[in-house]
């Protein structure tokens, strides 16, 4: 006899950071139960724009959304029975396969270095995010994650490469960044939305102190005691004064993830047509 658990539409997203988490709310708000897998690299640094903490608090509130942390895999399927909920896990792919047949799988996890792998047959629905995805190699949909050009990729091209360019903000581009300069462990006392200035010192990599790179607010930086490979960021500062923001989802993150809900409602009905012809 079929069970409640059966019935709920789950998601795996893989990554924990702001695009993941805005995705995450969007799907629990048409029905889906949502799991967000967490991945080490990148680290997540816009952690007040994402459910990432909850990996270390138990829950993380995203706006008016509360995250929890789930542990081994007869949660998640508890989980399933209930209404519909954003669950946070270091739970990977592979121990997230044996639950339940997986109805959405999305690699949000942004990967900019990485040769993305083959979602295809894991999931009904599977949706790339972000360079390295195509519909006719590695996923059913691709999905572009560039500024100006967010939105579902409707042929099998690829996505776009990454070009090392960073996006504006408050017409500031890269220079908003700390990166690291080698892999090691990251230590910091400095608070997201904390006003800093530049020079000074936010932290140690390996031993190695790292300085502010502008005046502004501390949009977002790696979390105290993290490994980190070399050439990720480390922090952002935000340097548009009043309008800065450091909590809750922003305008990119909403973009994304309003295509991608599209791209699931469009598959979704396609799906249904296909079934159920004229």
């Amino acid at each position: 006899m079929p069970q409640p658990n059966d019935h709920r539409l789950f998601a795996v997203i893989l990554g924990t950071n702001e695009i993941a988490s805005a995705i995450g709310i969007q799907l629990m708000r048409i029905g889906y139960c949502v799991v967000l897998s967490h991945d080490p690299d990148p680290p997540v640094i816009r952690r007040k724009m994402a459910f990432h903490d909850a990996l270390y608090t138990d829950t993380a509130q995203l706006e008016e959304f509360v995250a929890e942390r789930v542990d081994d895999g007869v949660q998640v399927y508890q989980a399933l029975a209930r209404p519909p909920q954003i669950m946070v896990t270091w739970l990977g792919l592979l121990d997230l396969l044996p639950v339940r047949h997986i109805d959405l799988l999305i690699d949000a996890r942004l990967q900019k270095r990485r040769v993305t792998p083959d979602l295809r047959r894991l999931a009904r629905l599977t949706i790339g995010l972000g360079p390295g995805f195509s519909s006719n190699f590695n996923c059913d949909v691709a999905v572009e994650t560039r500024p100006g050009k967010i939105g579902l990729v409707k042929d099998t091209r690829w996505t776009d490469d990454a070009d090392g360019v960073a996006s504006s903000l408050g017409e500031v581009g890269a220079e908003r960044f700390v990166y690291s300069q080698v892999s090691g462990r990251w230590h910091t006392p400095i608070e997201i939305g904390t006003r800093v200035f530049r020079d000074l010192v936010l932290g140690h990599l390996s031993g190695v102190p790292v300085l502010a790179p502008r005046d502004g607010i501390l949009r977002g930086i790696a979390r105290d005691g993290s490994e980190v490979p070399a050439g990720v960021k480390l922090l952002e500062i935000d340097p548009r004064g009043r309008d800065a923001q450091w909590t809750g989802t922003d305008q990119r993150g909403r973009t994304i993830a309003n295509a991608t809900t599209a791209a699931v409602r469009l598959h979704t009905a396609r799906r249904t047509t296909h079934r159920n012809p004229a």
